[in-house]
């Protein structure tokens, strides 16, 4: 019996030792997955603040919040469970799932550039006041928000995707230790620091007040005036990246796209900001090609189901 109690004993000890040298490699196994999804957080960053543009600016951070929260949510409970599952019992599935949330980027990224060049022919064809659609302030900012989610729902699927992938021969124990790290530590950066873009603006008029030393005033004015610039160069990022994201995500669950990216990217590896500009512009157009013909046949299959409950009600 007492032997039996120890050896059980031991075992605990040896399962408790192999746990702990494990987990003591998660900084750095923490540190090389963000490394890897460096561009992904980018993107994030870079999409999000154009959802809190041109609302009240007493919400902002509250909105930021929202989004953060439902953020770091979908990465804890649905995300890395789902990836953990999958990674377990079908491996097979992550790639396709991946590969539609890259062609809703794709599809979103289309809309925003075909809103920018078609406006301009489209407003005086909206002005009259029957064909607007009138919603509350509360209104507008549920659908920001929603919309928020919804990218940054495909973004931070890819983000534990490629988390999941680093530390998919680690213990199962360090598995969820690393994923849960990545998934706050890339939540509070990204949206601290989208906080930190929209709130600049107000940081700017305190520094611009006049009793506050010249050199601090003149800096104030200069953020105030350069904000606006920023958020709207910002935005223009924000939807290249998607249209950048979505389609990179597609080419790499296609061999031959996979491929023809790689050999892009080493025959101009001994430039490497003039490599990886080359692979982002191939895949901002590949994007915006693939989001154009994703519109098409949405707008055709509408068209066909439109007509089908037209005969089916004539009938």
């Amino acid at each position: 019996m007492a032997s039996g109690l120890l050896a059980l004993l031991d075992d605990v000890s040896a399962l408790v030792k192999v746990s702990a040298a494990s987990l003591d490699d998660v900084p750095t196994q923490v540190a090389r997955t963000t490394g890897k999804v460096s561009g992904i957080v980018i993107d994030d960053a870079a999409v999000t603040p154009k959802y809190v543009v041109g609302l009240d600016p007493s919400r902002e951070l509250s909105i930021i919040f929202q989004i953060a929260k439902k953020s770091l949510i979908n990465k804890l409970l649905i995300l890395s469970p789902a990836a953990l599952i999958l990674g377990l019992f079908a491996p097979w599935a992550i790639t396709p799932i991946l590969m539609l949330g890259g062609a809703y980027l794709c599809f979103e990224g289309y809309e925003k550039v075909h809103s920018m060049f078609s406006k301009h022919h489209t407003d005086a064809a909206h002005i009259p006041g029957d064909n607007l659609k009138v919603i509350t302030p509360e209104e507008l900012e549920k659908e920001r928000i929603s919309s928020a989610v919804r990218t940054d729902m495909i973004l931070s699927g890819e983000i534990v995707a490629i988390t999941y992938a680093t530390v998919a021969e680690q213990t199962l124990v360090s598995q969820i230790v690393i994923m849960i790290c990545v998934a706050v530590f890339i939540t509070i950066a990204v949206y601290g620091f989208v906080g930190l873009i929209v709130k600049a603006d107000d940081i700017g008029l305190h520094m611009a007040k006049e009793n506050n030393r010249p050199q601090v005033r003149k800096i104030g004015s200069g953020i105030v005036k350069f904000m606006p610039h920023f958020l709207k160069i910002l935005g223009y990022i924000g939807t290249a990246a998607m249209l950048w994201v979505g389609a990179e995500i597609i080419a790499h669950g296609i061999p031959f796209t996979s491929h023809a990216l790689d050999d892009l990217e080493h025959s101009l590896s001994h430039i490497p900001i003039l490599a990886w500009l080359a692979k982002a512009l191939v895949c901002a157009l590949g994007g915006l090609i693939l989001g154009a013909i994703i519109e098409k046949v949405l707008v055709l299959v509408r068209k066909v189901f439109a007509g089908f409950r037209g005969n089916k009600a004539s009938a």
